[in-house]
């Protein structure tokens, strides 16, 4: 066993003299040793009860002969983080979290891990060490918060963001803000809609990392408990069977994943982690891949923010699994792969069917196509990426006068001053990234668009990317960026934007003439950065390759 390094032989006296500081025994030494890997805090919601879910995953490894030894890793709170400097440091936090778990686990030789993430980039950053460290692994999430109710109504929290929109409007009061306060975000766990972080914890589930409704049972339940022991048992027996990440993360799964996105109508943010993950785990996925399944997979579920139907409905109907039963039915999974509890055929027989209302079937999708689209152009070459499940109707195929912003403020300042109106392209830009850098999330100003109720004739493009709790005509991850001398760098405000989803097209309508007279001014000259941003904008490459750092 791995952990023989430090508990092995004469030799290895001074190691085990401080694992019985710990209070180890002898009995304990010939069993196998498993890292818990947790990312809980005090104050960010989705994580302030993964001690609890810990302390039962410590017992399953118990149970199941190991011995479990728990360090913690930081996890950013994206709603917290929002709308100011700190958004800078999210996905920045990523590549943080997978180095600083690949410290851990280097210096610290353990024979297997379990790893308890709940939020947006936690999840991808503790997949990425896992490839890394290549142990024997296992997931279990936090799990979702339950929707809030306001008003008598289910919400989610991106309708907070659009109730200050509404507020601004002067069609809802202080009465109705503070209920939104008090009530939206009502228990624990990952926001409650098919945003990042839920969105990242069944697709952690369908690469096939993580057991059975990891990625939708509700983090309040009892259930949520109880997976997390089986899964605590499940880690000492992915040890002696000596399964390891990269014999799950093939591409055959990522591909199960990808499949997955685009039926559950996922949050853009996955593109940037799957092609992040794919990169760690030395699996040749692309963004030409993610394009190729969102065309031919059909969309079957249609979540908050796209609708008022939440992931703890869809946990009631069967979870995860079902709508991979759903998708093999129809030819769109592998189910010949491995996973952390036998193969994916094995997984599907013991699934729930689509129940044609929350999950809908092959034959009567919600859409035929992927709820993602990548999208391509003069103003993305490299590509950009849209929500298109969440996207109106009248919008898909959409012309209009660009209004540009150099960064996010601006943009929200204009939007809430009503200086947007119908028919505008709002181009928020230097914000990707390096230019951010860090690619903030722009929640903030998709959802002012929906309160001010613009977002059947107002669409945006930025170089940044969105919260999965964003929806709309919202085009992000543009690259090249404008920091790099991407063509948005180069739109001005009254130029003609073409935005086709159908078709995947997204194109500046001026001619080549004024676009090369433009890009003879320069682009603006790099932020004055220190500290951890200064060496990340160094590092970090574009968004088409999951913003991972350069080599």
């Amino acid at each position: 066993m791995r952990s023989d390094l430090i508990k092995s032989g004469v030799d290895r006296t001074p190691h085990k003299a401080l694992l019985k500081a710990l209070g180890l025994v002898d009995s304990e030494m010939d069993k196998p040793f498993i890292a818990v890997v947790c990312a809980a805090s005090d104050y960010v919601p989705g994580h302030s009860h993964l001690h609890e879910i810990s302390r039962a995953v410590k017992d399953g490894i118990r149970n199941a002969g190991g011995i479990p030894f728990e360090f913690f890793t930081i996890g950013v709170c994206d709603g917290l983080a929002m709308n100011h400097k700190g958004m800078r440091y999210s996905l920045a936090s990523r590549e943080l979290i997978a180095d600083s778990i690949e410290v851990m686990l280097t210096a610290h030789p353990l024979d297997g891990a379990v790893f308890i993430p709940n939020c947006d980039k936690i999840v991808p950053g503790m997949i990425m060490a896992a490839a890394r460290m290549n142990l024997p692994s296992i997931f279990v999430s936090g799990g979702p918060m339950n929707p809030g109710r306001v008003q008598g109504k289910r919400v989610g929290y991106s309708e907070i963001y659009e109730a200050i929109g509404q507020y601004s409007n002067g069609e809802i009061g202080d009465d109705v803000i503070k209920d939104y306060e008090n009530n939206a975000c009502p228990t624990c766990g990952s926001c409650s809609g098919m945003y990042t972080a839920n969105s990242m914890n069944c697709l952690t589930e369908a690469i096939g990392l993580a057991l059975p409704f990891n990625g939708t049972e509700p983090a309040v339940n009892s259930a949520r408990r109880r997976l997390a022991k089986e899964t605590g048992e499940r880690a000492v027996e992915l040890v002696r069977q000596n399964i390891r990440p990269k014999d799950i993360i093939t591409k055959k799964n990522m591909l199960n994943a990808l499949a997955t996105d685009m039926a559950i109508g996922a949050s853009s943010n996955t593109v940037l982690h799957l092609l992040a993950i794919a990169h760690e785990a030395g699996v040749d996925i692309k963004l030409e891949d993610i394009d190729a399944m969102s065309r031919v997979t059909p969309q079957l579920a249609k979540l908050n923010p796209a609708s008022d139907i939440f992931i703890t409905d869809l946990n009631d109907v069967g979870g995860i699994q079902a709508v991979i039963k759903e998708l093999a039915k129809g030819k769109h999974i592998n189910e010949d792969v491995l996973t952390v509890s036998g193969t994916q055929a094995d997984r599907i027989k013991a699934a729930r069917d689509a129940d044609g209302v929350i999950i809908h079937t092959c034959d009567k999708p919600i859409r035929k196509d992927g709820g993602i689209a990548i999208l391509s152009g003069n103003i993305a070459e490299h590509g950009s990426v849209v929500k298109q499940g969440a996207v109106k109707p009248e919008m898909m195929d959409f012309t209009g006068m660009a209004k540009v912003f150099d960064g996010e403020q601006a943009a929200v300042d204009a939007i809430m001053n009503n200086v947007i109106i119908p028919g505008d392209v709002v181009v928020i830009r230097y914000e990707g990234p390096k230019g951010g850098p860090g690619m903030p999330e722009m929640l903030a100003p998709t959802a002012a668009i929906v309160g001010k109720g613009l977002d059947g004739s107002v669409a945006l493009i930025t170089d940044g990317r969105f919260s999965g709790a964003s929806r709309g005509a919202a085009v992000g991850h543009i690259s090249p960026e404008a920091a790099e001398g991407g063509l948005i760098a180069f739109i001005e405000s009254g130029d003609k934007i073409h935005i086709d989803i159908p078709n995947r097209k997204i194109e500046l309508l001026v001619d080549e003439k004024t676009i090369e007279e433009r890009k003879k001014k320069g682009i603006l000259p790099p932020k004055q950065l220190d500290g951890y941003l200064k060496r990340y904008a160094k590092l970090v490459t574009s968004s088409n390759t999951g913003a991972v750092f350069s080599e």
